[in-house]
């Protein structure tokens, strides 16, 4: 793991030499392949800071993603917002698995783990009726 600052990298060694890859890439496609789910509404914001930052942007397919490094494999953690009347645990599982197939798909890292934490139900108004 290479860490400079705020910039935190995995390193992977190849034949050619070394690849790194930054945490926000690893977040932003955790995040575009939870999002395919059916029943997912969106990401939740992590914290207070994640909330504002998101006022003033609007494109941020990492939010609600954290990625921990372990020594040969990383940890994904996902915040999440599921729509009601669907089963959860379904939810949580198809983003799980989709979230592990495209990571490590297209990066060639070992996801260690995938947590699932939903924050919020959103009822639409046609549910309410």
């Amino acid at each position: 793991m290479l860490e400079r600052g705020t910039i935190v990298a995995q390193q992977i060694q190849s034949e050619y030499g070394k690849i790194s890859i930054r945490e926000e890439v690893i977040a932003k496609i955790a995040g575009v392949a939870a999002m395919e789910c059916y029943g997912l509404v969106g990401m939740a914001p992590r914290n207070v800071q994640e909330e504002l930052t998101d006022l003033l942007r609007r494109e941020n397919l990492e939010r609600g993603v954290d990625v921990k490094f372990n020594e040969d494999s990383i940890s994904i953690r996902l915040y999440i917002v599921v729509e009601y009347g669907v089963k959860i645990s379904e939810v949580a599982r198809n983003v799980q698995e989709r979230v592990r197939y495209h990571v490590e798909n297209m990066l060639g890292l070992t996801v260690d783990r995938i947590d699932v934490k939903v924050q919020s139900v959103r009822v639409t108004e046609v549910t309410r009726k």
